[in-house]
């Protein structure tokens, strides 16, 4: 989605002039340049057709596969349920598409003022977060991996010895994707955007004062629209689906639920779209969901809990967000909500509105 992203000044950068990683551990089997490189090169396909592998990170894991089969069910083929082989990093069948689309597989990008600006002192407790006006990147590796799909260890792979002192004017090696840019959530004209002092702290339009609030709001933007439009999250799978038309056109990775608070199996519908949303973080609420008066808010940025996107549902305190930490996503860790890389949600909150059904099963 354009509005999200912008274009950078690259430069075409040879795939075997960088694709010397070394192994992250010891229980990484030893792979060659050719497959790293193969391995990025469907990735980085599969996140410009929106059907997200996750992080980029030029291995065939579990949500790799997984975007795979859903995107060749969207083309028209069978889904093939992604089995415990994806752990072991074995390479698809890949004949039928056509990845030499994805050229160049790396380019060059300049740091840039703006990036160094995104970055700021984050504490390490609750507490202290919430006496901050923003929580920001931590580093200048953390912005420029999320800005490209990807994390710290693959940036730093792509670039070695670079990571720890990045200033602005420096080079960097990245995935060919179409960046995120922060920046430009501000400019986001969702359908129904929604502001509060805090997101996940809005009342239930199921029942009470606000029943048939969902009606209403729906209606401002459109009824039929937001009809078109549907989306689906799998729990056993941990992928959101979304269909125009009853047409499969998107997918991303997603975590779903905890333990100790699961996310709301059902039907629902999204009530709105916040942007750079401020989190009210109670433990009592996040634990156990009881709500309690010991509580922090913690102001808005890339480093909030909810990320730089909340997606509200009609039920109180649950939505679709961003996160803090994408490493994290596929992971049982959401306190009760679904949550997805920034770079997705963004892209997600481009397609819904108002109004917009939402299935958990």
């Amino acid at each position: 989605m354009k509005p999200f992203f912008h274009y950078v000044t690259v430069a075409v950068v040879s795939a075997s002039c960088i694709l010397a990683f070394p192994r992250t551990n010891a229980a990484d089997a030893p792979r060659s340049r050719e497959e790293l490189e193969a391995a990025t090169r469907l990735q980085v396909f599969l996140d410009r057709a929106e059907f997200a592998p996750g992080k980029i990170d030029g291995r065939y894991g579990e949500f790799t596969l997984k975007a795979l089969s859903l995107y060749r069910q969207a083309k028209g083929g069978s889904s093939v349920s992604v089995s415990a082989e994806s752990k072991k990093n074995i390479a698809p069948d890949v004949s039928d598409l056509d990845l030499n689309s994805v050229d160049p597989l790396f380019v060059s990008y300049t740091v840039t003022d703006a990036d160094m600006q995104s970055v700021g002192e984050l504490p390490e407790s609750i507490p202290a977060q919430s006496k901050k006006k923003s929580l920001p990147y931590k580093n200048v590796g953390e912005a420029i991996a999320e800005m490209f799909h990807t994390d710290a260890d693959f940036l730093a792979q792509l670039n070695p010895d670079k990571i720890k002192a990045i200033k602005a004017g420096d080079t960097l090696i990245v995935p060919n994707v179409e960046p995120f840019d922060l920046s430009a959530v501000k400019n986001l004209k969702p359908g129904g955007e929604i502001a509060g002092t805090a997101v996940n702290d809005s009342e239930d339009e199921t029942s009470g004062k606000n029943a048939g609030a969902e009606e209403s709001v729906a209606d401002k933007v459109g009824k039929s629209d937001a009809a078109q439009i549907s989306v689906k999250i799998e729990t056993e799978t941990n992928m959101l689906t979304v269909y125009e038309q009853e047409k499969l056109v998107a997918a991303y990775p997603v975590t779903i639920g905890s333990e100790r608070t699961e996310s709301p199996v059902g039907e629902w519908k999204v009530r709105g779209v916040a942007k750079m949303p401020n989190f009210r973080y109670d433990k009592a609420m996040l634990n156990k969901g009881e709500r309690s008066e010991d509580f922090h808010m913690l102001p808005p940025g890339p480093n909030n809990p909810v990320g730089v996107i909340w997606i509200a549902l009609n039920k109180k305190g649950i939505g679709l967000h961003g996160t803090s930490d994408p490493d994290a996503i596929g992971r049982s860790a959401s306190h009760g909500c679904v949550r997805m890389a920034n770079w997705d949600v963004v892209r997600l909150a481009g397609k819904v509105k108002a109004g917009v059904s939402v299935s958990i099963r």
